[in-house]
């Protein structure tokens, strides 16, 4: 029941049950359905709790003369009297189907136009009309539930962290530019001509100065920005739940974060595992071909290089020659595929990087087909059939290349396998990989840059690695993946000035430069920084997890297209000639 001080209503549609028949209630919403049996008429009233009947009886001339006039989405309030309804006509699928709402009077409130699409669950719908009438389309339940459950993350999140010791703190939305990660979106300055901000990608230097300030816990329900490609599970703004802490270890953080994780799961009735199982990157990318392993189901790669250290087969004798592997995977169930399917894994396999595919289908009849099983010796397909575990009807599928290499074409091709054969359990299945390398090689710039950020600390005993071999330097680094997607990723700062100048310089940041850009910083390190470290999460792909989707469009109330744009107000747009000198700019 509503507080009828604050509201025309007196209760809500979906809140109406059994106990309240008897009752007199006023409600007010959307006309959902309307359905004339002759002698009366019935309208489906919904509001955000959920949808009720109610009847209009020819007895009640006005309010039966409106309701014969009434369309989809009309905005109505109506008073009436609860009844539990007349026995054989419950509605079992309906929260309310027990009652209806027997009407005394009704006023429209707004008239409608007819909806460009139904406003039910499941419609097929193009995506970009759903986006250019959002304000309808978060009328469907499966919407506005998505909505309703990111305020219950939301919430649990908040109660979590607070339970906990961490203070909320707002960070700078117009900061400087730091372009060490994807591209920043620029905003010029009208006070300060040819000088520009950068909306954050991250709070990341803030919430370190704040623990250099003594915030000791810090978090924020942040919103960030990044001017990147877009894809399935990426928007140009989006939400995290940004994380950070003084005085830890890697281990107080994972332990701390899946208590919150816990609890935020209990908080959204998510079942969830008593403990979060751990896996290096080394193990996951050897294992499963990817740093975000899906767990949900198993066909790991093996290695077949020890099988083929003999090979005469020139393509796997030549990889293994220059120092990399041939490793494969065994897709059970697929020895009988045509081969127009398997020269379609071949091209996902280029596609992601390979020279080529080498396959062996082992057919449910006892045969072997494979362009390459010539070559091999019966020893040699005695070892893949044992390292693998071949059955008749499994399909092998091998790469030989450079370690990573193989490594991440078969995790591309586990991937695809794993939907494509409905391999995919349900429920979460959560995993933390922890141990990332501290840099990587950028080939087209010819210089090392940092796997998470340039403000991750190395390990201790790795320190000596920077300058001989810093490829090999791990650090306290950590993702949280749930069902082979990156939820959540954090690590240990560097909490010591020379040692943050040290590695800028082997990104190729020079003094000048890092004073430049990150000077601030360097300054707040030499003031009494403490050992502190944190972890972001991805509060829009958690929120798509957990409510089943495949795109985080549909869980944000306005996203944007694939393109950047805003179907329903039509951003990014032109601005006038007037706005660009304001802001000392040209149209040219």
């Amino acid at each position: 029941m509503l507080d009828a001080r604050h509201s025309i209503r007196t209760h809500t549609c979906g809140s109406l049950g059994a106990p309240d028949a008897g009752v007199a209630v006023t409600l007010a919403g959307w006309v959902h359905r309307r359905r004339d049996h002759g002698g009366l008429i019935f309208v489906d009233l919904r509001d955000r709790s959920g949808i009720v009947q109610c009847t209009f009886n020819p007895e009640v001339a006005e309010a039966f003369a409106t309701a014969e006039r009434l369309r989809p989405e009309w905005v109505l309030e109506l008073a009436g009297e609860v009844r539990t309804r007349p026995e054989g006509t419950e509605n079992p699928d309906m929260p309310t189907g027990a009652v209806e709402v027997v009407v005394s009077s009704v006023n429209v409130l707004n008239a409608a136009l007819t909806p460009p699409f139904e406003v039910e669950d499941g419609i097929e719908t193009d995506e970009t009309t759903r986006m250019r009438y959002r304000y309808i389309d978060i009328r469907r339940p499966e919407m506005l539930g998505a909505l309703l459950m990111r305020d219950r993350v939301t919430q649990s999140f908040r109660r979590a962290l607070e339970d906990r010791g961490f203070i909320e703190v707002e960070t700078p939305i117009l900061t400087k530019s730091t372009p060490e990660g994807a591209r920043d979106f620029i905003v010029p300055s009208r006070m300060n001509p040819g000088k520009f901000y950068a909306l954050p990608q991250s709070p990341q230097l803030f919430k370190q100065l704040l623990m250099v300030a003594g915030v000791d816990r810090y978090y924020q329900i942040a919103r960030c920005f990044r001017d990147e490609d877009l894809r399935a599970d990426r928007q140009p703004e989006f939400t995290q739940v940004d994380i950070e802490m003084s005085f830890c270890t890697q281990e107080h953080v994972l332990g701390l974060m899946e208590e919150v994780m816990a609890e935020v799961m209990e908080g959204v009735d998510a079942p969830w595992p008593s403990e979060i199982p751990r896996m290096t990157y080394a193990e996951a990318m050897d294992r499963y071909g990817s740093d975000r392993p899906d767990t949900r189901f198993s066909m790991e790669l093996a290695c077949l290089s020890s099988v083929f250290s003999a090979s005469e087969f020139k393509v796997f004798a030549g990889a293994l020659a220059s120092g990399g592997r041939v490793k494969g995977i065994n897709a059970q169930g697929c020895g009988d595929w045509s081969r127009g399917k398997i020269d379609a894994l071949n091209q996902i396999a280029i596609d992601a990087g390979a020279k080529g595919l080498a396959w062996v289908a082992f057919t449910s009849d006892g045969e072997v087909r494979s362009p390459v099983a010539k070559f091999f010796t019966e020893d040699e397909m005695a070892g893949v059939r044992d390292t693998l575990a071949v059955e008749p009807g499994d399909l092998v599928l091998m790469v030989a290349d450079a370690h990573d290499v193989a490594n991440e074409v078969l995790g591309v091709l586990r991937t695809h396998l794993g939907a494509e054969l409905g391999l995919l359990t349900e429920g979460l299945h959560p995993l933390w990989v922890v141990d990332f390398p501290l840099l990587k090689w950028d080939e087209d710039d010819k210089r090392w840059t940092a796997v998470h950020h340039p403000f991750t600390r190395p390990f201790d005993d790795h320190l000596d690695l920077l300058d001989t071999d810093p490829g090999s330097a791990l650090s306290f680094s950590y993702d949280l993946v749930i069902n082979g997607l990156e939820i959540g990723g954090g690590t240990l700062r560097v909490h010591d000035r020379a040692l943050q100048e040290r590695l800028l310089g082997i990104m190729g940041i020079g003094a000048e430069e890092a004073a430049d850009k990150f000077g601030f910083l360097l300054d707040a390190l030499a003031h009494g920084a403490p050992p502190h470290g944190g972890i972001a999460f991805g509060f829009d792909r958690l929120v798509m997890v957990l409510t089943g989707g495949t795109s985080i469009r549909d869980v944000i109330a306005f996203p944007k297209t694939s393109s950047g744009a805003c179907p329903l107000t039509g951003a990014p747009d032109a601005v006038s000639a007037r706005q660009l000198k304001e802001v000392h700019l040209s149209a040219d």
